[in-house]
C-alpha cells in the first residue's frame, strides 16, 4: 500500500510512526527539512521536502500510484486544497484534517463529490473526549463500544485497592464475580507499559488499564479502592473552539457549566451562543477568581486554553481546591504520559486524537473502531471478525498473539464477553484488541 502524507507536524508524525512497523511505501512531505530529516533518522519513511500543492511534485512522488492520501497540515484550506488536487491527480482516497467543525455536520455540500473522502476536525474529537470522561468520573481514561456494552477503562489502583499484592491470575479466581480483563499496567513512575501476565502482580497507585463489560462497572470501582461520584457542576476555562463546543456538549446534558474566557469580546460572543452556560470574562490564572467563582464547589475542571503549561498548572491548582476531575489539554505530546506523575487525572491531545481517527481509515481487515489510550502509547482496536479469520481457528490460548497485544473481549449478539483462554472466537463477533503501536500489523494478519 502507498500513502502519502504532507504535513510532518504531530498528527503526520504519529501517522508516519504508526505506519512505519508495517511494509508500507509511506512518504513524507512537508517544507521543514529539519522535520523531515529527524522523521527519516526515526522511521522507515521516504521523506520529500517541498510544497505539496505544486501539482510537478506531487506527479514527481507518483500521485496516481497512492492508495490513501492524507493532507494533515495546521493549515484547513491547505488541506482542502491538497485533497482536492490529489484526487483529480489519480489519489485512491483523500483524507483532510480541518479545524472548523461545521464541516463535518454540514449535509449541504458533497465533499467526495469535490474529492475530499473523509475530513477529521481534531477540535471536535477533543470536545466529544471530554464528555466521555466526565461520564466515567472516577476513571481518567475510558473508551466505550457499542454504545458502552464494552468498556475500556483506566485509572490507578488506591493505597486500600484488594488487588494489591495479588497477581492477574488470583485476582481473577478471587473476584470471579466481576467479569474484567487487565489489558495494560503502567507503573507508578514509570513510562513503560506492561502488557501483563498471569503472574504480573498489583501494586499500589499502578495506573490500570481494565476490559468490562457495562454490568460490571460498579463492581470495578470497589476492586480499585475508588467511590464513584457524579459530576454535575463544571468549570471550562478557555473559549477557543475546544471550549466552546465541550460546553454545548455538556450543557445539551444538563450540566451546570461555567466558562471563563480572558477576551471580552469573545466572552460576550461565546454568551450569544451560549445561554444556558455562565460566561465569566476574566484570567482563569488569576486564584482569587476561581476563588470567587467557588472553583472548590465544582465537581470537574476543563483546562483548554491555547497554552498547555497554563492548562495544567491550572488543573493542579483546582486539585489543590478539592476539585475531583482535572482534565488538560496539552500541545506537546510528550506531555501525554505524565498526568499520572504529576496529579491531573486525563491530559488530552487533539492532534493524537486525529491521528488515531484517520489512522483507522489506513486500516486493512475490517477495523470497525480505533482509539488511543492517553496516558500510554498504545492503541485499542475494534475488528468485524469475517469467517476465514485465522482468530477462528483456534482458542484464545493457542493463538500465536504477540506478547506487545492483548485480546480484550468480544461483542457477540449485543453481549460483551470476556476473553480467556478457553474462549473461542466466532465468524461475526466484534473483537477488541489492546495493542503497543509496533505490535498492530501483527494483529491486523489474524483478522485478515
Amino acid at each position: 500500500m502507498k500513502i502519502i502524507i504532507v504535513g510532518a507536524g504531530d498528527v503526520g508524525f504519529h501517522l508516519a510512526k504508526l505506519l512505519s512497523f508495517e511494509s508500507q511505501d509511506i512518504y513524507l512531505i512537508d517544507m521543514d527539512a529539519e522535520k523531515l530529516e529527524y522523521a527519516s533518522s526515526h522511521f522507515d519513511v521516504i521523506t520529500k521536502k517541498g510544497d505539496a500543492t505544486s501539482v510537478k511534485l506531487l506527479k514527481e512522488v507518483n500521485i496516481d500510484k497512492s492508495d490513501i492520501f492524507l493532507a494533515v497540515t495546521e493549515s484547513q484550506n491547505t488541506n482542502f486544497t491538497l485533497a482536492v488536487i490529489a484526487k483529480k491527480l489519480g489519489a485512491k482516497k483523500t483524507i483532510a484534517r480541518i479545524s472548523s467543525h461545521e464541516f463535518t455536520k454540514n449535509n449541504e455540500v458533497d465533499f467526495k463529490e469535490l474529492g475530499i473522502d473523509f475530513m477529521i476536525s481534531p477540535g471536535e474529537l477533543a470536545a466529544e473526549e471530554i464528555k466521555m470522561l466526565l461520564h466515567q468520573s472516577a476513571f481518567n481514561d475510558t473508551i466505550e463500544f457499542e454504545n458502552g456494552t464494552l468498556n475500556i477503562l483506566g485509572s490507578t489502583l488506591e493505597y486500600n485497592s484488594p488487588l494489591i499484592g495479588l497477581t492477574v491470575e488470583e485476582a481473577r479466581h478471587k473476584f470471579f464475580d466481576v467479569a474484567f480483563i487487565t489489558i495494560a499496567i503502567k507503573p507508578e513512575n514509570s513510562t513503560e507499559t506492561i502488557i501483563p501476565r498471569g503472574n504480573t502482580k498489583y501494586s499500589a497507585f499502578d495506573q490500570v488499564y481494565f476490559s468490562i463489560p457495562k454490568n460490571s462497572i460498579k463492581k470495578l470501582y470497589k476492586l480499585m479502592g475508588k467511590t464513584p461520584f457524579g459530576v454535575k457542576d463544571v468549570m471550562i476555562l478557555g473559549g477557543s473552539k475546544i471550549g466552546v463546543k465541550a460546553a454545548r456538549n455538556l450543557c445539551d446534558g444538563n450540566f451546570n457549566t461555567k466558562l471563563i474566557e480572558i477576551d471580552k469580546e469573545r466572552a460576550k460572543e461565546i454568551a450569544e451562543k451560549l445561554p444556558n452556560a455562565l460566561i465569566i470574562k476574566g484570567d482563569g490564572r488569576n486564584v482569587e477568581l476561581l476563588d470567587e467563582e467557588n472553583i472548590s464547589e465544582m465537581d470537574a475542571f476543563i483546562a483548554v486554553t491555547g497554552n498547555s503549561e497554563t492548562n495544567i498548572m491550572t488543573c493542579l491548582v483546582a486539585k489543590s481546591k478539592g476539585v475531583k476531575k482535572t482534565i488538560a489539554l496539552v500541545e506537546n505530546m510528550d506531555y501525554i504520559n505524565i498526568s499520572q506523575t504529576i496529579g491531573i487525572d486525563t491530559l488530552i491531545n487533539k492532534k493524537l486524537l486525529a491521528a488515531s481517527a484517520i489512522f483507522k481509515h489506513v486500516r486493512k481487515g475490517d477495523v470497525l473502531k480505533l482509539a488511543n489510550l492517553h496516558n500510554i502509547d498504545a492503541e485499542v482496536l475494534e475488528f468485524n471478525v469475517k469467517e476465514d479469520s485465522a482468530v477462528t481457528k483456534k482458542l484464545i490460548k493457542d493463538i500465536k498473539l504477540t506478547k506487545k497485544a492483548v485480546f480484550a473481549g468480544v461483542i457477540r449478539d449485543g453481549i460483551a464477553l470476556m476473553t480467556f483462554g478457553d474462549f473461542q472466537i466466532l465468524a461475526g463477533d466484534k473483537a477488541v484488541v489492546f495493542c503497543l503501536p509496533e505490535a498492530i500489523y501483527n494483529v491486523e494478519k489474524l483478522f485478515n
